[in-house]
């Protein structure tokens, strides 16, 4: 699908004027991975500091710019939810916003994510003649100060996109689309990607799409589903790229593989000089609360030495962190007592969440032992409490 526009300010022109006139570089706000309704339940079990807020805040931030006018276009590249099956306030909450800044004029694109199953929910919050939704390949074209830009794009493929690439790109037909600049929207992972700790780099597999499979007529490519912020501008080789691939990362840290990780969003400016694209990005930081992870070795302590020594790392902690604690070795009932969610929330303070998990080594002890005792324990979840 083609979807040709004209902005009301230069209805008047001709065509003639339009090409003849000076291309100055359109500002596109590049946001993703918000995952609104992470950790927010609707009818919580446990009164607790709950880490979704953060997230609804780092998403209401990210669209200021937009909002105060600095903005042409705006596109968030997908997992707009932390889930596919959403309440109607929470989708309002995400689309309304939207609204807002499309009633500015600025247009909207979306891509669906793989959260959201590759399908937004309640689109009815998101209906306005300026939000578009990728919902499935396509191409739409809209008009920023005489310069015609083409955005194509397509929901998450969750059917092997190293395959199916080339051929989704084809669907949405952007070698049609009449414009003098295009971007192309997804939400996958190209290769050369990286996210954790250790640096991984995503290489050959079947969820990752080849570089040299995007073609060189887009100016560049935005990009949801990696959290981490990055630009690839060279292939697995060290070969440049014909178009950079721009992840803005997403708008808060969702797991300890993001611990050192800044968040926040990027703005992009997208023109052209003698015939050619150009591309400038920038990372604009939103608030992200600190994020720490202690490793610690159980065998050999007593109920009490293990409770004062995770109480010691929970008042070390900044009190708005993020505590993340690995048990290692064989713990007995009695040191599970001793780390259970009701004696540890007597002691971390309300503005922080902690987790307590056992490591890999002792997960596997727990499913293999044949005493119930021990088996009944279920593994604890980041329990942010």
């Amino acid at each position: 699908m083609i979807t040709m526009g004209r902005a009301p300010n230069l209805a008047s022109r001709t065509d003639r004027q339009l090409r003849n006139a000076v291309t100055l570089p359109i500002r596109i706000l590049l946001l993703a991975d918000s995952h609104l309704g992470f950790d927010l339940p609707l009818k919580p079990r446990v009164a607790r500091r709950r880490r979704g807020h953060d997230f609804l805040a780092n998403y209401a931030a990210a669209l200021e710019p937009a909002l105060a006018g600095e903005i042409d276009i705006v596109v968030h590249a997908g997992d707009v939810f932390d889930r596919s099956s959403v309440v109607s306030s929470l989708a309002y909450q995400a689309f309304e916003p939207l609204r807002r800044v499309a009633d500015l004029g600025v247009p909207v694109f979306i891509v669906p994510g793989n959260h959201e199953r590759s399908r937004l929910p309640h689109l009815r919050f998101a209906s306005h003649p300026h939000i578009h939704i990728f919902g499935s390949p396509c191409t739409f074209v809209t008009h920023v100060r005489g310069t015609q830009i083409a955005l194509a794009g397509f929901p998450y493929e969750r059917r092997g996109v190293r395959t199916r690439f080339v051929e989704l790109l084809e669907q949405t037909v952007w070698r049609q689309a009449p414009a003098t600049l295009r971007v192309l929207c997804m939400h996958q992972c190209v290769e050369g990607a990286t996210v954790g700790p250790a640096d991984y780099t995503f290489t050959t597999a079947a969820d990752v799409v080849r570089s040299r499979d995007i073609p060189a007529g887009f100016a560049a490519v935005f990009s949801g589903h990696i959290h981490r912020r990055q630009v690839l501008t060279a292939d697995l080789s060290g070969r440049p790229l014909e178009s950079p691939v721009l992840y803005p990362g997403s708008l808060a840290r969702t797991s300890v593989a993001e611990i050192d990780e800044p968040k926040g969003f990027m703005v992009v400016n997208v023109g052209e000089s003698s015939g050619a694209a150009t591309v400038q990005w920038e990372f604009r930081a939103l608030p992200a609360r600190p994020m720490i992870r202690r490793e610690l070795v159980a065998d050999g302590l007593s109920e009490a030495m293990l409770a004062r020594t995770v109480d010691a790392i929970i008042a070390d902690a900044p009190r708005d962190a993020v505590l993340s604690i690995r048990l290692a070795g064989s713990l007995t009932d009695a040191q599970w007592r001793a780390v259970s969610q009701s004696r540890l929330r007597s002691v971390v303070p309300e503005t922080m969440n902690v987790e307590i998990t056992p490591t890999a080594r002792f997960d596997r002890q727990r499913r293999a032992a044949p005493s119930t005792d021990i088996a009944d324990h279920a593994r604890p979840q980041f329990e942010l409490l």
